[in-house]
């Protein structure tokens, strides 16, 4: 019995020294990032890390609204921009798990109009090469329309094409993602912001989504730019347009740039490390299989050599010294994202800012990069 108790108390002081040095290393990271803050043009920045596939340390710094001096919390949410784009594929995963769709279809079957290269009208663009911008299409005539490349509604439709064969060559392109969210709708008859909604936020048990209208508009974190000339902020209120109206008149299957699957999700540090885990562990979460584990894999697998990128994942050897990781990044309207994973060392980061300066560090916004390596020195190693 003495034993037992001896131990008891031997566990509990131990995991009592833990907690001190965890929070002790937690204070070095924020007093390193809030250093950088002042030094640095920046608005706010929200940050979880994760290990062992659990959310370890979560933290948000400066403000959410600038004009009314309102702090950023951790239950702010921001429009996190091309990240986005994973919780598109990831719906397409499902409908291909389910064989409601594969990924070598031609894209023309699946939104209904003509989709193919004027200058390869045989080469068939499949719904693949959208998830992998090697489509050949570029976003030269707009991406905020599905018109933009229609046909029958663009004169100048071409140009909504590169010179390269589609499967050939790779260029990011916004308007892939439009598309592959339209057909999402065609193929689900659920438009495209209740689909994420219903398909993988509940059961992840996640808050947000693509849909500004249904959030609390009291957790919103306001965007701001940086104008290099100026060293000043402005507030980028479009970043949250409600498109009320355009919602009104919504015709499926064709106004689904409107909520923008290709990057308009919004949602907090914290949730977005949560749907990381999801695919650090392969598709599975909280119980719950989202994806199977081979389409899982396929997301995150190397398609385009030079760019590393797979489908709506890249792989990075330029965010952390020694490390490969997986994930994405995002900007828009001044915003900055980044969320990127290890999954065999169950690590991960996930750093937006809702304005801050515009410096890269290895083609990274370098006060993510900073950050990230901040948490990862202090909170990681």
């Amino acid at each position: 019995m003495k034993k037992i108790v001896q131990s008891t108390l031997l566990t509990g002081f131990m995991m009592l020294v833990a907690f001190h040095q965890s929070f002790a290393q937690a204070e070095k990271a924020e007093a390193e990032i809030q250093q950088l803050m002042r030094t640095t043009p920046v608005v706010g920045l929200s940050v979880a890390v994760v290990k062992d596939n659990k959310v370890i340390y979560n933290h948000s710094f400066g403000f959410k609204d600038v004009e009314k001096e309102l702090p950023l919390t951790n239950e702010s949410i921001f429009r996190i921009a091309s990240i986005s784009k994973s919780f598109t594929t990831t719906a397409i995963m499902q409908l291909v798990a389910k064989k409601q769709i594969s990924l070598d279809q031609d894209v023309s079957e699946l939104v209904g109009f003509k989709i193919r290269n004027p200058k390869f009208p045989n080469t068939v663009i499949t719904l693949k090469m959208l998830l992998s911008h090697r489509s050949s299409i570029n976003d030269s005539e707009g991406y905020f329309s599905l018109d933009a490349i229609d046909p029958a509604k663009n004169p100048n439709w071409e140009k909504s094409y590169n010179a390269y064969e589609p499967d050939k060559g790779y260029m990011y392109c916004n308007l892939n993602y439009n598309l592959a969210g339209t057909i999402l709708e065609k193929k689900t008859g659920i438009r495209f912001d209740k689909y994420i909604q219903q398909q993988i936020l509940v059961p992840l048990g996640l808050y947000g989504g693509y849909n500004v209208n249904t959030l609390d508009s009291n957790l919103i974190a306001k965007i701001y730019e940086f104008k290099r000339d100026s060293a000043k902020f402005i507030n980028s209120p479009s970043a949250y347009a409600p498109r009320t109206k355009e919602i009104n008149d919504y015709t499926m299957g064709r106004s689904t740039p409107i909520f923008s699957p290709t990057g308009g999700m919004k949602i907090s540090a914290h949730d977005l490390a949560e749907y990381m885990i999801m695919h650090s562990q392969l598709g599975k979460h909280k119980g719950k299989r989202i994806i199977p584990k081979n389409l899982s894999k396929q997301m995150q697998a190397i398609i385009s050599e030079e760019e590393n990128y797979g489908m709506a994942l890249e792989t990075s050897t330029q965010l952390i010294p020694g490390k490969t990781m997986i994930g994405h990044t995002g900007v828009a309207y001044g915003l900055y994202s980044i969320m990127f994973f290890e999954p065999k060392e169950k690590i991960g980061f996930v750093v937006i800012s809702n304005g801050c300066d515009t410096k890269t560090i290895n083609g990274i916004n370098g006060v993510l990069h900073k950050t990230v390596n901040i948490l990862y020195e202090h909170l990681i190693q």
